[in-house]
């Protein structure tokens, strides 16, 4: 059995800081037209990709293949956010979007890749988040989970994955890089290059609202040998000692850049990380607050990865590459929730 993460101190301290919003808006404002914009943008992450029900719903005309999901942080904010405002309404805009870049978010087109239901020739490009977002100076928060997807992470599990099974380290094909390979070192610092631009690009869009940047949680244990080798339900046949050098040299100063750059720019990180460990992809099942390579997801969501080889039905899985199940989204959702609610305080 899986237990909520949502505990009662956070339900209180939520109430307590709608009350506190409530109180500095000014008579006769409640009710009224105006509302509170905020625009979500980020990656699979913060799409949800598997977490919950489809949104778009399957089957309608609106669908883009970005993979957006009810039950992605996202969502469960705006249902908390409705059921004890900050004063006024907030309309939520979220244009996350599954497989995302720092440049998808910032200026550059995105194709998605969306697995379900995909049209037969293909999904069309969306715009950049920021102008799908439509972001202005009525904007009041733009929350950004991004920056994964640029070293890529995702590429690099899959790298691990690969040379774990031929017995290889991934660690030395990073720090020793073949032609055409960036080192880690060339890879987190282009990374920072491309977050500092699209936060500047965030601001401009936007300029008076608060910026909340949400970084990655703990999807890795805290030791390589907590988890199972060679089973696709944790992270499969990546070595432990890569699983130390992901979480170490990878993870943690990718969280570290998102959250340098934010200071620099005087924005609001979100933590994500301290307070998911030990529920990471290779913990127990009502314990993981991350799926495994192969893991738990709704009947829509493919057993097989297009393209590939991995193959998740025959352990009656699905194809999951270390995301946050629900559980891990209910995390990111109570901090998230707590800094935009501290973001609105003042405005």
């Amino acid at each position: 059995m899986r237990y909520p993460v949502s505990p009662l101190r956070t339900r209180v301290m939520a109430v307590g800081l709608a009350l506190a919003a409530t109180a500095l808006v000014p008579a006769g404002s409640a009710g009224a037209a105006d509302q509170y914009e905020w625009a979500a943008l980020g990656d699979s992450y913060t799409a949800g990709g598997f977490a919950g029900d489809p949104q778009p719903a399957l089957g309608a005309a609106s669908r883009d293949g970005c993979d957006r999901t009810s039950d992605a942080y996202p969502g469960v904010v705006e249902r908390e956010l409705a059921d004890f405002p900050p004063g006024r309404y907030v309309n939520l805009i979220n244009v996350s979007c599954g497989n995302a870049t720092i440049d998808n978010i910032a200026h550059t087109e995105q194709t998605p890749i969306s697995p379900v239901q995909p049209p037969a020739d293909g999904w069309p490009a969306v715009d950049p988040q920021i102008k799908r977002a439509g972001l202005n100076d009525q904007t009041d928060v733009v929350t950004i989970g991004g920056g994964g997807n640029s070293l890529p992470f995702g590429g690099m599990l899959l790298k691990c994955l690969e040379q774990g099974a031929s017995g290889k380290s991934c660690r030395d094909h990073y720090t020793n890089p073949p032609e055409g390979e960036e080192s880690l070192q060339d890879k987190l610092a282009r990374v920072q290059d491309e977050y500092i631009e699209m936060l500047a690009n965030v601001h401009q869009a936007a300029p008076n609202a608060k910026v909340i940047t949400v970084g990655y949680p703990a999807v890795l244990p805290e030791e390589g040998s907590d988890c199972n080798r060679l089973a696709l339900t944790e992270l499969g046949s990546i070595t432990h000692a890569d699983v130390d050098w992901l979480r170490d040299d990878v993870l943690g100063p990718l969280n570290s850049t998102i959250q340098r750059v934010t200071s620099f720019f005087g924005d609001s990180y979100v933590d994500v990380y301290s307070s998911s460990v030990g529920h990471d992809a290779c913990q127990s099942a009502d314990t993981k607050w991350v799926e495994g390579i192969c893991g738990d997801a709704a009947d829509y969501w493919p057993a097989k990865l297009p393209g590939t080889l991995l193959n998740c039905a025959p352990i009656n899985k699905r194809v999951t590459l270390v995301h946050p199940n629900t559980e891990g989204h209910a995390s990111t959702a109570a901090h998230v929730e707590r800094a935009i609610r501290i973001a609105l305080l003042d405005r």
